[in-house]
């Protein structure tokens, strides 16, 4: 894990004000309390995403949440079909209607 301050180098220099802007506005959810945030390796790729998005893309604030929650969909449907296809490569059919039964009940929530 690492801190905001190491986090603004990794991405290109990033000052603190943003990367701060981006928690307040809920795109990034670091660990700990402001002040002592740390960040996972999955929050440093997502601050690079963002970046990419405002400054490669032309992404504004106002539609960098849909972006970002569109892109969290999409993401949460490919881990639910990377599931499914391990569910349906079970051999044994009892097991598999069981693990299909429980991602679809999962997939729900």
């Amino acid at each position: 894990m690492i801190t905001i301050e190491t986090l603004c180098l990794r991405i290109g220099n990033v000052p603190q004000q943003d990367v701060q802007a981006w928690i307040d506005s809920d795109w990034l959810r670091p660990e700990g309390a402001p002040g002592h945030y740390l960040f996972r390796e999955i929050d440093e790729a997502r601050a690079r995403l963002i970046l990419e998005l405002r400054d490669d893309m032309g992404i504004n604030d106002e539609g960098m949440p849909v972006v970002l929650s569109l892109l969290d969909q999409l993401y949460a449907a490919r881990r639910q079909m990377l599931r499914l296809r391990e569910a349906i490569s079970i051999p044994r059919e009892n097991e598999l209607r069981s693990r299909l039964r429980g991602l679809l009940i999962s997939a729900q929530d």
